[in-house]
């Protein structure tokens, strides 16, 4: 008779057990899961990076606009168009001394 009592008592125990275990298991991934609260730190910080290299990227793009706006072949600025040919065909004049920039 203790058997059976000891039985039942397992049985009435364990969908509560289960259902504590699932939700342990939610809440253990909410705090330190990959996308839990303490991963939230890790995001700030990713996201800062992010924006810096936005930032960056942008004043590039800007920058090579400008120089596309500069080499338009309607009103191409001579400057540039002659540094690009220098640079690119290898062009300089036996007088001239090249001073390079970078």
């Amino acid at each position: 008779m203790g058997e059976k009592r000891n039985i039942g008592l397992i049985r009435r125990a364990f969908w509560p057990a289960l259902a504590l275990l699932v939700v342990g298991n939610f809440a253990g991934y909410a705090v330190a899961g990959p996308n839990g609260l303490l991963a939230w730190g890790g995001y700030h910080r990713d996201f800062n990076e992010r924006k810096a290299e936005l930032a960056k990227l942008e004043a590039e793009r800007e920058q090579l606009r400008h120089r596309s706006a500069l080499l338009d072949p309607r009103k191409a600025d001579p400057d540039i168009a002659d540094e690009l040919v220098r640079r690119d065909l290898g062009l300089v004049r036996p007088d001239e001394v090249i001073v390079p920039l970078k």
